[in-house]
């Protein structure tokens, strides 16, 4: 006898994805890969696509909570572009990145200017009682 036995046969390793690495939703193999055929760079890091895929996928998230947070005070249970667009509008920084966006079938975000709307008249405590002092005129 040689010595030689039989060696445990190991299982393949099954392939993991590098989303599943990173923990995240989003692909990063087709982002790595759009980045590549893309023409941005000669050439493209391994990070870059998993950092790109972190950042698009806590935009979409916070998007989509606020939208949603916007479709449920409107009572409704689906999202609509008008909820996008009033999530989007109100929140400051997310403002600052759609700046120049236009969001198809979104509307205005609502605004009366304070000039257009009519003007509050101010009652005295004394005219509570509903009755009024009339002064004299003098010649």
């Amino acid at each position: 006898m040689s010595g030689r036995g039989k060696k445990a046969v190991t299982k393949p390793k099954s392939s993991v994805s590098r989303s599943a690495r990173a923990g995240i939703t989003f692909p990063v193999g087709r982002i790595h890969r759009l980045l590549r055929r893309g023409g941005y760079a000669e050439r493209v890091g391994n990070g870059a696509a998993v950092y790109l895929a972190a950042i698009l996928e806590y935009l979409c998230a916070e998007i989509l909570e606020l939208s949603g947070n916007a479709s449920h005070d409107n009572k409704k249970h689906r999202i609509a572009p008008r909820h996008i667009l009033l999530a989007v509008r109100n929140d400051e920084e997310l403002n600052k990145v759609f700046a120049g966006v236009t969001i198809s079938e979104g509307g205005v975000i609502p605004n009366i200017q304070a000039v257009l709307l009519p003007k509050k008249t101010k009652e005295s405590k004394k005219d509570v009682s509903g009755a009024r002092e009339v002064q004299s005129q003098e010649f």
